[in-house]
């Protein structure tokens, strides 16, 4: 594993463990590069990833703080940003089926790497789903996936809920998502499992996901028809 990879690591537990309090403020760079005998430059990319993870936040000219939060993922079974997938979502209110169109293992790409944290040699599956509530069409899902972390995956799995499986089969706690929202075109893929036509905006939802320990497990792109998708935040913020 990379190097900025084991010091975020390390970082994460101090937070967690309360070595590092949430709401104050991280050692300077200087200081932490000084510890860990290396470069600023690596301590960048680990508060990097830190930061992506949701668990810091920076304020210019006074530096990386923990943000008021961040102790939530070691003291609750469940986050209050835990993200929950689509079966459990519409338990209760709909019946959630999938078609694979695609379940292939393969390498991951750079940008995959990066988002995964994982090693160019490190397989993943490589995953496009359609989801139907109550047989009409919901979205598309095209999900990254480590074999690492996931394991086998059936075609059971694949066509029910990946989810229910990470947390049941593999008792792994799924804690907070990062997501970029947007609106796009709809491509050929949409028009036909969607049913779009040309002129009805898609909303697309671009995600990485971790477990509770604050390992990404899954990077997917979701599409859903105009009418068929809406997402609620709760703005978490930085502390104040």
């Amino acid at each position: 594993m990379a190097k900025y990879k084991d010091i975020a690591t390390i970082i994460r537990n101090r937070i967690l463990n309360g070595t590092y309090p949430t709401g104050d403020l991280l050692p300077e760079q200087v200081k932490l590069s000084k510890e860990f005998k290396t470069s600023r430059m690596t301590i960048q990319k680990a508060l990097d990833l830190l930061s992506y993870e949701g668990l810091i936040y920076s304020k210019q000219g006074k530096g990386t703080f923990v943000k008021s939060n961040a102790d939530s993922l070691s003291k609750l079974d469940t986050s209050i940003n835990q993200y929950v997938g689509t079966t459990e979502l519409f338990k209760d209110r709909a019946i959630v089926r999938s078609t694979v169109l695609k379940n292939e293992l393969r390498l991951p790409t750079v940008e995959e790497q990066e988002k995964l944290q994982l090693n160019k040699a490190d397989a993943i599956y490589d995953i496009i789903r359609v989801r139907y509530l109550n047989k009409e069409p919901y979205c598309v899902e095209h999900s990254i996936m480590p074999v690492k972390i996931l394991g086998d995956l059936s075609n059971d799995v694949l066509k029910n809920s990946i989810y229910s499986h990470i947390e049941h089969d593999l008792d792994l706690k799924i804690g907070a998502a990062y997501r970029k929202i947007s609106a796009d075109k709809p491509n050929n893929m949409d028009q036909k499992y969607l049913k779009c036509d040309l002129t009805e905006p898609v909303l697309q939802v671009q995600q990485t996901v971790f477990l509770q320990n604050g390992k990404p497990f899954e990077f997917s792109t979701t599409r859903h028809r105009f009418d068929m998708g809406s997402i609620t935040t709760i703005n978490m913020g930085n502390s104040r």
